[in-house]
C-alpha cells in the first residue's frame, strides 16, 4: 500500500485512518530519515487510537506508554539504542507480544529481533515534488 502526502495534515490524517484500524498486538515499524514525518505519523496513528495525550519522541526513554485510549499504546523511539539487546532491557517482550499496539521509530536498527508478523512503515522524501512530499509505503494492505 503507497499513500502520498503532500502536508503534515495529510501524513496525520492517513496515520490516524490507520490507528483506527489497528488491532492489540501488532507491531508497526516506522522506518525513514530524520526529518521525513515520523513523529508526525506516529501523532495521527495515536489519534486514531483516541489517545489523548500529547505524543513526543521517546528519544531518551526508549519506550512511552500511553493507556487512555481504545488501546494500549507502546510508543518506542530506538534512534540511540547501540545493540538491539538492549531493548530486552526496557521489557520489549512484554510489549510487542502483549495487548497493546507498538509502534517502533527507527525499527531498522532492532529488525533482528522484530516479530515475523511486523507491518513495516517507510517515510521517504522526494524534493522532485515538492518540500513538504511524503511517500508511505506499508508493506501489508490493512
Amino acid at each position: 500500500m503507497t499513500f502520498e502526502s503532500n502536508s503534515d495534515t495529510d501524513t496525520r490524517q492517513f496515520a490516524k485512518d490507520l490507528g483506527k484500524k489497528a488491532k492489540a498486538g501488532q507491531v508497526y515499524a516506522l522506518i525513514g530519515d530524520l526529518g521525513v514525518g515520523k513523529t508526525v505519523f506516529t501523532q495521527g496513528f495515536a489519534e486514531g487510537l483516541e489517545i489523548s495525550e500529547w505524543i513526543n519522541s521517546p528519544t531518551f526513554t526508549i519506550v512511552q506508554e500511553y493507556v487512555d485510549g481504545r488501546l494500549p499504546f507502546y510508543h518506542f523511539d530506538v534512534y540511540r539504542i547501540g545493540d538491539p539487546e538492549e531493548m530486552y532491557e526496557v521489557g520489549f517482550d512484554d510489549y510487542v507480544y502483549g495487548e497493546g499496539v507498538s509502534l517502533i521509530e527507527w525499527a531498522n536498527r532492532i529488525e533482528e529481533i522484530l516479530p515475523e508478523d511486523v507491518i513495516t512503515v517507510r517515510i521517504d522524501k522526494d524534493l522532485d515534488k515538492g518540500f513538504d512530499y511524503r511517500r508511505i509505503e506499508i508493506d501489508k494492505d490493512l
